[in-house]
């Protein structure tokens, strides 16, 4: 029960933080005034914090109480929106660098993901993206044979790879697929992400696809831990959530 109810105040004051009621710099109330509203012991309210805490929510000031950082990010997979796009709409302000371009053959993998002969001619793309000058995402990016060269014509500093060979060659993604899970760090990770080697790191590997079914791109995203929140919402008639055992599960 104790710990159902720290999730339950965890969440209330997730909402609360996200609609503005504790804007950005502002302070929750005292562990004891939270404790009362709730009915319940101190030491459940400081579970509740601890857990926003460490989403990157909150935090604290020279012992006072907590403030608010920063508004939950939370990129939603019901509409198919670009990193940039996305942040944009959540009022965040992006910046990307591309770190590296590299014309090569496929791997056995990328062919197969992109539906084409192994061996045949990609564009491997490292990109550094940036949430109100924070580094938060590295993005590890290989592009169709037929994609490669309206994406080798763009800047580094391109906002929105996607958006831009939309605009500018008509390659337009209209579905993806979208697979997540968990890895550790990397040295090259870590340095780029600021973080510490084996650090966590939240992955979204995805493939678009334009609207006849084309493979563009298939992308390696690592997220810096509490940077961003995946939301997926289904129910009983239609859900479009599917859970797979990782790679190291046999039975």
């Amino acid at each position: 029960m104790g710990a159902t109810r720290y999730r339950e105040i965890a969440e209330s004051l997730r909402h609360a933080i996200r609609t503005g009621t504790y804007p950005l710099g502002s302070r929750l109330p005292s562990e004891s005034d939270l404790a009362t509203r709730w009915s319940v012991s101190r030491g459940t309210v400081r579970q509740a914090v601890a857990l926003l805490a460490s989403e990157g929510l909150i935090g604290s000031r020279q012992g006072a109480r907590r403030v608010v950082l920063r508004q939950e990010r939370r990129q939603s997979f019901q509409q198919l929106n670009s990193f940039a796009q996305w942040a944009q709409a959540m009022g965040c302000e992006v910046t990307s660098r591309i770190l590296t371009r590299t014309l090569r053959p496929a791997t056995d993998e990328e062919a197969e993901r992109l539906e084409a002969e192994p061996g045949t001619g990609i564009l491997y793309v490292l990109r550094l993206r940036h949430l109100d000058g924070e580094p938060v995402m590295v993005e590890r990016t290989v592009y169709a044979d037929w994609v490669a060269p309206a994406v080798l014509e763009l800047p580094e500093d391109c906002v929105s790879i996607m958006d831009s060979i939309a605009e500018r060659a008509d390659i337009v993604a209209h579905y993806g697929e979208h697979l997540i899970d968990a890895v550790a760090a990397g040295s090259e990770d870590a340095r780029l992400l600021r973080v510490r080697r084996a650090s966590p790191l939240l992955r979204q590997r995805h493939l678009s696809y334009t609207a006849a079914g084309r493979a563009i791109e298939w992308t390696d995203d690592r997220y810096r831990a509490g940077s961003v929140v995946f939301n997926v919402m289904n129910s009983a008639a239609a859900a479009p959530l599917e859970r797979r055992a990782g790679p190291d599960v046999t039975g």
